[in-house]
């Protein structure tokens, strides 16, 4: 059953250093390198700490100056290893009591611990196999070498037993210093209150009552504390039986690193958002499209496509005698280089001005104001880094979005049905105002040169000379008049189809060029929000040394 239960154990701690390790690829560069350092120790310390022995397991014993430490060690080793002292600190580096050598020089390597001795195996169930011992120098040593071994070991051994006087159990030094932080590790740390033999004996549970409320302020109010009296003997049984525990059990290495793994999250957890982010609005995306429709020109170029129409209408159906005014106008459509019909539009760009000072002013502003809307709700890493995905082609996006237009088809190469038929019937109509006007002309010139003229025939009394060039005339009037309204109608609806067009090709740019780098952002504040979330799920962890 405990195989099966430290196989579980592994697979979750192996889960949940993923995770971590995901988190912190995730954030890049989106966080500063100082919060991101705890992260990177942490999946360091626990490759190095997997890839040495799981048989044997190291609790570090803690201290200050006189809190007994070294007699302490003394005491649950069995043998007269560490010096004590009373008043001045005597162990300078560490100091290992082993109890199965094998296998253990790598670990005592990479713990830096040069000093080994092998405990006497002396049969006792609370003396088991795979223990190691490590008395360390006092925390509160005036050697600032002291100090560094200290803050080492303690983010490196598996399980952290601090001991503390009945004297100086509140020390600032010790609490703000080490414990304060250690509240992700409350599986893998135990407090021995030694020295009670110094205390009455109604003092005990006194000074333990109010040791228990300060633990409880660092945020350990349920860590395992220990009386003992190493000069007495009192209660060291106890605590060698509660490490032989932590031993048999071989929990405590991973325990340690699952709570380190917790408190790498927790280094994160400020940079994480409190729920998912939603991905980007459609009322957002419409209103950057807007934006960006409007300093490319989209409203323009529309327009200009109905004039283009108007002018090609006017070709092809205008009173042919007035036709050629029209000639004397460049087609819009090629002023701006987007007449497709001459045009390869693989190779093509337009000449539409550059967007001026107030147009690239509205294009950022909507941009600040979709990656804001994109962000909201995620902290200010995260916020600043969809902001970065919001302008990360700005520099392209202009051309981006001239190209979009220049290879949209605006439909200028496609003539209407209805103009060859008003275009014969013009001519239709010029040609018999034309013979009228000849006929007229010729029956004056008869007369002018004193022949005898025929005699036009009538129709209703009007002659018929006069009524084909009248009639010829007010037709190609009339036509004209008429072909021109259905043009403005028809130049209206093509208008409104190239506005269509050219804001899907603008909708398109503003998928590729912003839309899709701020949801791939916002997806990965989303993930690494997941991330945290799963390297921070230690519910079944704070079991450990109870």
């Amino acid at each position: 059953m405990s195989r099966h239960r430290g196989a579980g154990d592994a697979s979750t701690l192996q889960k949940r250093l993923e995770a971590l390790s995901e988190a912190r690829e995730l954030a890049g560069d989106r966080l500063r390198e100082q919060e991101l350092a705890p992260v990177l120790g942490v999946l360091e310390r626990a490759s190095a700490r997997r890839s040495l022995s799981a048989d044997h397991t190291v609790v570090g014993f803690f201290g200050a100056t006189g809190g007994g430490k070294s007699s302490l060690f003394n005491a649950v080793t069995g043998g007269r290893i560490a010096v004590a002292a009373a008043r001045r600190p005597t162990t300078a580096e560490p100091l290992a009591g082993i109890r199965t050598p094998e296998g253990s020089g790598p670990l005592l390597d990479w713990l830096e611990v040069k000093q080994r001795h092998v405990l006497p195996d002396d049969g006792s169930a609370d003396n088991p196999p795979g223990l190691i011992l490590l008395d360390l120098p006092d925390f509160d040593s005036t050697a600032a070498e002291h100090r560094r071994i200290v803050e080492r070991l303690v983010g490196q051994v598996d399980v952290l037993v601090w001991v503390v006087d009945p004297q100086k159990y509140a020390d600032a030094a010790l609490h703000n210093g080490f414990l304060r932080g250690l509240a992700s590790h409350e599986a893998v740390t135990m407090v021995v209150l030694n020295q009670i033999d110094r205390l009455a004996p109604d003092e005990v549970e006194p000074v333990l009552a109010s040791l228990r409320e300060t633990l409880a302020a660092d945020g350990l109010a349920n860590v395992q504390i220990h009386p003992v009296s190493a000069a007495t003997g009192a209660g060291v049984d106890g605590l060698r039986a509660a490490l032989g525990d932590v031993v048999r059990r071989r929990r405590a290495g991973t325990e340690r690193l699952l709570a380190d793994v917790a408190a790498g999250a927790d280094a994160l957890a400020g940079a994480a958002a409190d729920s998912d982010l939603p991905a980007p609005s459609k009322d957002a995306r419409r209103r950057l499209s807007n934006a960006l429709a409007t300093t490319a020109g989209v409203e323009r170029v529309a327009e200009t496509v109905g004039r283009s129409y108007r002018r090609q209408a006017h070709r092809h159906t205008g009173w042919p005698l007035t036709r050629w005014l029209g000639r004397l106008r460049r087609d819009p459509l090629k002023r701006l280089n987007l007449d497709r019909r001459d045009i390869d539009p693989a190779l093509s760009r337009s000449s539409l001005p550059a967007p001026g000072p107030a147009q690239r002013a509205q294009a950022d502003a909507a941009l600040r104001e979709f990656a804001d809307a994109a962000g909201r709700g995620a902290p200010e890493a995260w916020r600043a880094s969809i902001r970065r995905a919001a302008r990360s082609r700005a520099d392209v996006l202009p051309d981006a979005l001239d190209q979009a237009l220049a290879h949209t088809d605006l439909g200028s190469n496609r003539k209407s049905w209805w103009w060859p038929l008003v275009g014969l019937l013009q001519w239709v109509a010029l040609a018999a105002a034309l013979a009228g006007a000849l006929w007229l002309l010729g029956l004056a010139v008869l007369g002018y040169l004193q022949f005898e003229v025929p005699p036009a025939p009538r129709v209703e009394g009007f002659p018929v000379p006069t009524l084909m060039l009248a009639a010829g005339v007010l037709l190609g009037v009339l036509l004209a008049l008429l072909s021109a309204a259905v043009a403005r109608a028809v130049a209206g609806s093509r208008t409104a189809k190239a506005r269509r067009r050219l804001r899907a090709s603008v909708d398109e740019v503003a998928r590729a060029q912003v839309i899709a780098p701020v949801e791939d952002e916002v997806e990965r504040c989303n993930r690494f929000r997941h991330a945290v979330a799963a390297a921070r799920n230690g519910s079944a962890v704070k079991a450990g040394l109870r």
